[in-house]
């Protein structure tokens, strides 16, 4: 049995199953008795939780996890960091994982079904990107989808520190291979970018229903995301739209220059494609090369390439091993050979008694020898070689001419900066946005840098306000965009809407009135329309009064009701084992899996009549103990609390009976769910205590009261 299973960490977490086991850490379902809810808890694994350094990052880390506060983002409720344990406490969600529910539509879904999932994980990584954090483990796996269609991004932090701990592909990312960008598999330098690739390769995976790149080993597969460009989705399936193709290829560019500059810039192009699917956005394959300033990658073994299955590529990349291993054509019936075989070469010079080849190998030869020694001359001494080296160029984007002139004048390079158009731009008027060449780039000393100014937004000139885009934005956001414009459900001008929708998450705007753009000088009132999420399905509940309990729960779960609780209590109304109360009355319509409680009767109650009974005690609870008086030679009873390990077999409710030296204390049904259940006896001295759960025995205990 696993250790931690029925422990209570911090004497406030109780944990009750393992729910999911992860390359660093193992997840339990958990309950939270100080505010009586159920938690998800990940406990590091002790392996891990050897390393002091790794449990320090694990705390550092988890800590700035917890800040975020998105509703595309797994909540975190707790970080624990102590000399025995190191644990976070998470929401518990009712849902699936993405790679799960794409297995489940058959590996690939509709375009539009993939659109609605890549924007709300686009928003949950612009949210993390704002405060410095970078997921770096972007995965199917990490997603879950809930059952209203809305996702949440979870394992923020933990894939982090793997990457601060070691920067190169080690065995603790190879589980995530398919999704990791060519910087993460070369070992360099990763940032929010990183994240964007990941989040492109889980497009292409949506859209296609297959991962970009397949190989024998994950090395092989790290080794294709450096050097090759995957068969765009429109070759697999025409129906994908052109500019959704676009979007996904340039967020899985392998140049990271050429890839969405942040999450915001993808949502962007997402949000236009959404209202305009037609939309051209003039991206070319040519995009996704590395550039020729891209570092060599360095953690690839000699026989790595031999592992790689073929894939279909627009781009041959040659390799010095092919220059060399050049093959010649040969007759038929012969079969082919390289040139560099002897015997080969014996046959060359048969098929041709002229002396002209032998001239013409001597004289490359020659030329050849000539060529080396005039380049180990201007290379080496006549210092001629310099001039073949190059620079970095520096990012210049959000700077301003002085700002940037600066810049250069403290690099190495000569660059010199020419300031072309002055565009419109989100960023503040005077400020560099756009520059070629881009920052990075390796080019000659003396280079011209080109740079775009910005001229602040269009409307900037335009003193009347203009209503906000708000379709599919997040209700409360909306709301707040609203009130800083002098719009509230306050003052009687912003009007809020609810409609059911299948395509809108929950809590997303879904319409707006007036629409975006519109002068709003002399609009009166708005009105945004609310999405509640897929129409829920009503029920209206019948009467079950008088029917027997086996009968009821069947007519309950036929009307699409979850039968949460029976007690046993008495009634002088309804005869033994019949209904005589319900939690919802009949004709009452409610959501089709709502819960109900039933009260079922066990007769009349034998004690009505009788002047001991207290009239305040209700049919059900635990009898009161006798109380001590002074003339009585009755011992004052102590109580004490017996856990019962309730079933874990699909009961929702069993029926629990306590007896206490040969007296029933306790008889009533308990809900399974907790698993565990904590429930007060009383006695004196050492007595047997029997536990029944729906009539059968399952433990004897001996309990000592005390004295």
């Amino acid at each position: 049995m696993d250790q931690y299973i029925g422990k209570l960490l911090d004497n406030r977490y109780e944990i009750l199953e393992r729910i999911g086991t992860g390359g660093m850490a193992v997840v339990y379902k958990g309950r939270d008795h100080r505010l009586n809810r159920l938690v998800a808890i990940k406990i590091l694994k002790e392996e891990l939780a050897q390393d002091a350094e790794f449990r320090r990052r694990f705390h550092d880390e988890s800590q700035a996890v917890a800040m975020l506060s998105h509703p595309n983002i797994m909540a975190v409720y707790d970080v624990s960091h102590t000399p025995e344990l190191d644990y976070i406490v998470m929401e518990l969600l009712d849902g699936i994982t993405l790679k799960q529910y794409m297995q489940k539509k058959g590996g690939k879904l509709a375009w539009r079904e993939a659109l609605h999932f890549i924007t709300q994980i686009m928003k949950a990584l612009s949210h993390a990107h704002s405060r410095g954090i970078i997921h770096r483990d972007i995965k199917p796996h990490n997603i879950m989808v809930l059952r209203d269609g809305s996702l949440k991004v979870a394992d923020f932090g933990i894939a982090r520190l793997t990457s601060a701990a070691q920067a190169t592909l080690t065995q603790e990312a190879l589980g995530s291979v398919h999704y990791i960008s060519p910087e993460q598999a070369r070992g360099s330098r990763i940032d929010a970018r990183s994240d964007i690739y990941s989040a492109g390769v889980v497009l292409y995976e949506m859209i296609t229903g297959r991962l970009p790149y397949e190989g024998d080993s994950p090395v092989a597969v790290a080794i294709q995301h450096i050097n090759s460009i995957p068969l765009s989705p429109r070759e697999i399936d025409p129906e994908i739209p052109e500019a959704l193709e676009a979007i996904t290829m340039k967020a899985m560019a392998s140049d990271v220059n050429q890839r969405y500059i942040s999450a915001d810039a993808m949502l962007s192009d997402l949000e236009e494609f959404r209202k305009n699917p037609s939309i051209n956005f003039d991206y070319t394959p040519a995009d996704l090369l590395v550039t020729d300033g891209d570092e060599p990658t360095q953690i690839i073994g000699a026989n790595t390439p031999h592992t790689v299955r073929s894939q279909p590529a627009h781009v041959h990349h040659a390799t010095e091993k092919d220059d060399m291993e050049y093959t010649r054509p040969v007759s038929k019936g012969r079969k082919s050979s390289r040139i560099s075989d002897p015997e080969d070469y014996d046959d060359y010079r048969e098929s041709d008694n002229s002396r002209l080849p032998i001239a013409l190998a001597i004289g490359a030869i020659v030329v050849f020898l000539i060529g080396i020694g005039a380049f180990l001359w201007f290379s080496f001494f006549s210092g001629a070689g310099s001039s073949q080296k190059t620079y970095s160029v520096p990012s210049l984007l959000g700077k301003t001419m002085e700002e940037a002139q600066l810049i250069v004048e403290e690099q190495e390079g000569d660059f010199q900066i020419v300031q072309n158009e002055t565009v419109v731009s989100n960023l503040p008027a005077g400020q560099i946005v756009e520059q070629t060449p881009d920052a990075n780039r390796r080019v000659e000393a003396g280079t011209i840098i080109n740079v775009n100014i910005s001229g602040g937004q269009e409307d900037d000139t335009d003193d009347s306000e203009k209503m906000p885009d708000l379709l599919n934005q997040d209700q409360r956001i909306a709301v707040k965009q609203l009130r800083d414009l002098g719009y509230s459900e306050d003052l009687g001008n912003l009007i809020l809407e609810e409609q059911s929708s299948d395509e809108y998450t929950k809590g997303y705007v879904m319409k707006q009135d007036p629409v975006a753009e519109t002068s709003l000088d002399d609009v009166d009132t708005i009105t945004l329309t609310i999405s509640t999420g897929p129409e829920e399905e009503k029920v209206t509940v019948i009467s079950f009064l008088g029917m027997a309990e086996a009968d009821a729960r069947k007519n309950a779960e036929e009307q699409g009701l979850v039968v949460e609780s029976v007690e046993a209590v008495f009634s002088d109304e309804f005869k033994a084992g019949l209904i005589c109360w319900q939690s919802i009355d009949n004709t009452t319509t409610v959501p089709k899996g709502t819960s109900i409680r039933f009260q079922v009767s066990k007769g009349p109650d034998p004690e009505q009549d009788d002047p001991e009974t207290s009239p305040s005690q209700e049919p059900g609870t635990t009898p009161t103990p006798p109380v001590e008086t002074p003339d009585s030679g009755n011992v004052t009873p102590v109580y004490q609390n017996v856990k019962v390990e309730l079933p874990n077999d699909g009961r929702e409710t069993v029926q629990v009976k306590i007896v206490v030296g040969g007296e029933v204390q306790y008889d009533r049904p308990v809900d399974t769910i907790l698993q565990v259940s904590m429930i007060p006896v009383y006695g004196n001295g050492v007595q047997e205590v029997q536990i029944y759960i729906d009539g059968v025995l399952t433990s004897t205990q001996t309990v000592d009261f005390g004295s």
